[in-house]
């Protein structure tokens, strides 16, 4: 098992960026799939991007596409996303999570998760 811990939230402005880092402790992350979900109050957890053991692949929700990257150090056993432009409805929990295996886009298929890290953004 892994152990996940997100941080870098925050409060920022409309159009602001943020950086948030996810550090993995427990076993090396080196062989995993590590991604980032989010959950605004009411609403499902939603896929937000997801990056290949090797950091050559990277895939990403539509709504973030163009203002999120996602990357990765090996060597740090550390993910990071990076949000620029940011919206108000990015307003959410963020999830840092990994799995053996594929990029995948369900919540369903990760079983390491981070206690997540808030974001909020105001208008």
């Amino acid at each position: 098992q892994v152990q996940l811990v997100e941080s870098g939230g925050g409060l920022v402005q409309a159009g602001g960026s943020l950086k948030l880092s996810c550090a993995a402790s427990g076993r090396t992350l080196s062989s995993s799939v590590m991604g980032w979900f989010r959950q605004a109050p009411g609403k499902e957890r939603e896929f937000v991007a997801v990056i290949s053991w090797s950091g050559g692949g990277t895939d990403y929700a539509d709504s973030v596409k163009g203002r999120f990257t996602i990357s990765r150090d090996n060597a740090k056993n550390t993910g990071y996303l990076q949000m620029n432009s940011l919206k108000p409805e990015d307003t959410a929990v963020y999830y840092c999570v990994a799995r053996v295996g594929g990029r995948r886009f369900s919540p369903l298929a990760y079983d390491n998760w981070g206690k997540g890290t808030q974001v909020t953004v105001s208008s």
